[in-house]
């Protein structure tokens, strides 16, 4: 299944990066892997389940690429596949004092949690929420 996102790791596990085009997908991916994280997949995100375990991975043809708004497309280290812990909605409002709901994805349920992604500190907060509501955390 393809699925309009994009998707880092960080400690092993894939955190799904999602909404609507210019929603700050890419942008929030970049600063996470400022901080740390490894790029997956920018812009689609191949997913898949083994072992009861759903999985994200680069198609092959974007593998290490990453498109950079002013720069345009740039060759970056990735890494893959990794298991799915949380999905950041960037299309949904956040509440101030959040429970993550869950999606569906090919017949697991993944945590999701609504996402200020534009924030200064959005990268702590999604390291944050990883450690927090992530599977496996």
């Amino acid at each position: 299944m393809l699925l309009h996102a994009s998707a880092v790791a960080i400690g092993g596990r894939a955190l799904l990066l999602t909404g609507r085009s210019g929603a700050g997908k890419s942008d929030l991916a970049l600063r996470l892997i400022d901080r740390g994280a490894e790029l997956i997949a920018d812009d689609q995100v191949q997913l898949s389940v083994a072992g009861g375990v759903l999985l994200a991975a680069a198609p092959k043809a974007i593998e290490g690429r990453m498109e950079v708004r002013g720069l345009g497309v740039v060759a970056l280290s990735s890494t893959g596949p990794m298991p799915v812990a949380l999905i950041l909605d960037l299309d949904a409002a956040p509440d101030r004092m959040p429970d993550p709901r869950t999606l569906d994805l090919l017949g697991l349920s993944i945590p999701t949690l609504a996402f200020a992604g534009g924030e200064a500190s959005a990268p702590i907060k999604a390291e944050l929420a990883l450690a927090r509501w992530g599977l496996g955390a």
